[in-house]
């Protein structure tokens, strides 16, 4: 008998329509388009064992790594990391933007494509925006300007987060001219920068304007993010899939505003009224514990839609910034620093929990590995794969608008 038996995340009816979800996506990307070449020629020398979540993870986890080496040498995104630092995380934005762009193609070339495989590479791309916006922040120096610095890693995980709340709302992932790949090739940008003329060059003054040149990089993101969140708002004009203008789920489409509104507020109201200034001493720490609060949120949005199910409105990831609310509520009993370092260790813990419990259940519905490809699939998709990708038909895109990079591998 067991009596201590693990409540399983996903219940029957959800692991049912999980495995009946058909993936929808739309993109006029413009970078997209150019890059299908480079995309195509690449996983046409990948390896047909390699799996397509293997080739995901991997991509992510040289983003991070680089990431974390710019973190070392500035924690606090004030210091000047090494030129060969900022050229090495350039170069792990477009290892992993590569390598996220091709994990569909490999899917569709091994005939492993699964709904596991479109909730595996949005988890990781929610984990990712954390730290590709953290990279850019450091690169440029933006921890002298603490507020900015805050503004531009909230906005980058709550646009994140909207592209997926659309989703949520209209059962379509939509992409615009301007999105992911644009942002991620700007950031490579700005790490070659700062490679080549040295972090410091953003701090220095600009003729004519008496602010910095960081100031302004971070300033030009504002029109991309108008656009994007004006395409967002569209949403609420056209109203949800679901039935009398619902979500997917039958939901309101107003609900999923207030789990993430849960993040942000109190990552502001902390910010605002830490009496040791706990955030603009060790920024980039607080923004790493949010940050993944932020991305496990977006992955119970994400898995919401792919269940169609409502979303749950508390998350135990959430306690971390309680920790630090109720500290200073008591006039800080505890060292502010201390306690960030509990709530981000939490967060990052109830994160990876989740994640990997919700693809060890999928993984155990829909009798598949997550990291290995069965020898009776991939030869059956080896021959079909390699035929179409001689012809250019496996991985080219058809004129209308398609799903972005066709990464995922529903």
């Amino acid at each position: 008998m067991q009596f201590c038996k693990e409540k399983k995340i996903l219940s029957a009816a959800q692991l049912k329509r999980l495995s009946e979800h058909k993936y929808s996506c739309l993109s006029d990307s413009i970078l997209d388009s150019l890059l299908q070449p480079w995309w195509c020629w690449l996983v046409s020398k990948t390896p047909l064992w390699l799996a397509p979540n293997l080739i995901t993870i991997l991509g992510l986890i040289v983003n991070i790594v680089t990431t974390l080496i710019l973190v070392w040498y500035s924690p606090d995104a004030r210091q000047d990391p090494p030129r060969w630092a900022c050229a090495l995380c350039a170069l792990g934005v477009f290892v992993y933007q590569s390598l996220d762009a091709i994990d569909g193609k490999q899917a569709r070339r091994t005939n492993s494509q699964s709904p596991l495989g479109e909730l595996f590479d949005h988890g990781c791309d929610s984990l990712s925006t954390v730290f590709i916006a953290l990279g850019a922040c450091i690169a440029v120096k933006l921890g002298e300007y603490p507020t900015w610095m805050f503004f531009q890693c909230i906005c980058a995980m709550t646009l994140f987060y909207c592209a997926h709340w659309q989703a949520y709302v209209t059962g379509t992932l939509k992409m615009g001219r301007i999105d992911v790949t644009e942002a991620q090739y700007s950031i490579i940008a700005i790490h070659l920068i700062s490679a080549i003329l040295g972090p410091s060059f953003w701090s220095t003054q600009m003729p004519f304007l008496a602010a910095p040149w960081s100031l302004l990089i971070s300033s030009m993101t504002y029109p991309a993010q108008i656009y994007l969140v004006t395409k967002f708002l569209v949403t609420f004009r056209i109203r949800g899939c679901g039935k009398n203008g619902s979500t997917v789920a039958g939901t309101s489409i107003l609900s999923p505003v207030i789990p993430f509104s849960m993040v942000v507020v109190p990552a502001f109201v902390i910010f605002q009224k830490s009496e040791s200034n706990v955030y603009e001493n060790h920024p980039v720490l607080y923004l790493i514990a949010f940050g993944m609060v932020a991305a496990k949120v977006t992955n119970r949005l994400v898995v919401a839609h792919m269940t169609k199910s409502e979303m749950e409105y508390f998350d135990w990831s959430l306690l971390g910034p309680a920790m630090l609310f109720l500290n200073q509520y008591f006039n800080n009993a505890l060292p502010e620093y201390f306690v960030l370092w509990l709530c981000a260790i939490w967060t990052c813990f109830e994160l990876f929990r989740y994640c990997g419990k919700i693809c060890l259940e999928i993984c155990d519905h829909l009798d598949i590995e997550l990291f290995r490809i069965s020898s009776a699939r991939a030869s059956a998709g080896s021959e079909r794969g390699a035929a179409s990708e001689r012809n250019g038909t496996a991985a080219r895109r058809p004129p209308a608008r398609l799903a972005r990079r066709q990464h995922s591998h529903a």
